[in-house]
């Protein structure tokens, strides 16, 4: 059983920066593919970016690319989101997950409980 702590959420004005981490136990990431994806209020949970077990390749949605970056730190068991000129439009819960295969939705995986961003106009 893999459990997932997702933290470094909070308060931002339009421009700024967060950097989320998730923290992961019972497992290691070499193990599983991670990610993060968002459900704001209202709508549908989105996919927001993945990393293979090596980290050697990574996966964003469009609305991300060039302002995320994910990344892992195995000897850490840590992966982050590095996020960049945020817009209100980001603003959400973000859950990080990790999955046994290749994945943009996780739904056979294991979840953190999420942690809320948001970001002001």
């Amino acid at each position: 059983q893999v459990e997932l702590v997702e933290s470094g959420g909070g308060f931002v004005q339009t421009g700024g920066s967060l950097r989320l981490s998730c923290a992961a136990s019972g497992g290691t990431f070499r193990s599983y593919v991670m990610g993060w994806l968002r459900q704001a209020p209202g709508k549908e949970r989105e996919f927001v970016a993945a990393v293979t077990r090596s980290g050697r390749s990574t996966y964003y949605a469009d609305s991300v690319k060039g302002r995320f970056t994910i990344s892992t730190d195995s000897p850490k068991n840590t992966m982050y989101l590095q996020m960049n000129s945020l817009k209100p439009d980001d603003t959400a819960v973000y859950y990080c997950a990790a999955d046994s295969q290749l994945t943009t939705t996780f739904t056979t995986g294991y979840w953190g409980q999420g942690t809320q961003v948001t970001v002001s106009s």
